[in-house]
């Protein structure tokens, strides 16, 4: 299988994290430009939120895009395995970034950590061995 074809997920989580920047961007508008005239600011747990999410985006991803990076330098690396992994990681991180900005579902939160966490585990098994 073409290694390529993980560039496809890579972009994902890209446009991902390009995203979520914009909406920090946006939740963050109205107090920056002074909007909001209270001294309560309406959008302060979700701000917390997503700019704890946007951190959690350069954390494990970090090893997601090391193995993939090596897997596309190989040229042929990549099987229909690995690929399936990088789509599990990024679909894992969307649905982790929705339930930490929407919710207080730690356990949930975990849960679909643990999935990322494993498949990129399986990423860097599957390229060693």
């Amino acid at each position: 299988m073409n290694s390529n074809l993980l560039i496809y997920p890579m972009l994902a989580h890209v446009l991902w994290v390009a995203f979520l920047y914009v909406l920090l961007t946006v939740v963050r508008a109205p107090a920056v430009w002074g909007f909001l005239k209270s001294k309560k600011k309406s959008w302060a747990g979700v701000e917390l939120r997503i700019s704890a999410n946007l951190s959690n985006q350069f954390e494990w991803p970090l090893f997601f895009y090391a193995v993939c990076v090596l897997l596309v330098s190989q040229g042929s690396g990549a099987d229909s395995v690995q690929v399936w992994l990088a789509w599990v990681f990024v679909v894992g991180r969307l649905i982790h970034s929705f339930v930490q900005i929407l919710t207080d579902n730690i356990r949930l939160r975990g849960l679909i950590f643990t999935i990322n966490f494993l498949a990129v585990l399986a990423m860097w098994f599957l390229f060693v061995f």
